[in-house]
């Protein structure tokens, strides 16, 4: 008998479930599991898209960092 089959009978003896409801629940949350992570990497690569065709200089606009005020505001404020 493999080790996680072991793990699920000692888990189906100690909450007083079968064994076949143990491995029902970590089969569905292995999958609620794997959702999470597709819908993230889903997220990111949006978000890569999105700024994908901005310069550095402009993502530092976006980001709300002034690098040079004198640039930023024009030489009216030095």
């Amino acid at each position: 008998m493999g080790l996680r089959v072991r793990q699920a009978k000692r888990i189906s003896q100690s909450r007083k479930l079968t064994l076949s409801t143990v491995v029902s629940e970590a089969l569905a949350e292995g999958l609620r599991s794997q959702l999470v992570m597709e819908r993230s990497n889903e997220v990111l690569a949006g978000y890569r898209r999105a700024f994908s065709g901005f310069s550095d200089d402009e993502l530092l606009v976006l980001d709300g960092v002034v690098m040079n005020s004198s640039e930023a505001y024009g030489d009216s404020r030095n």
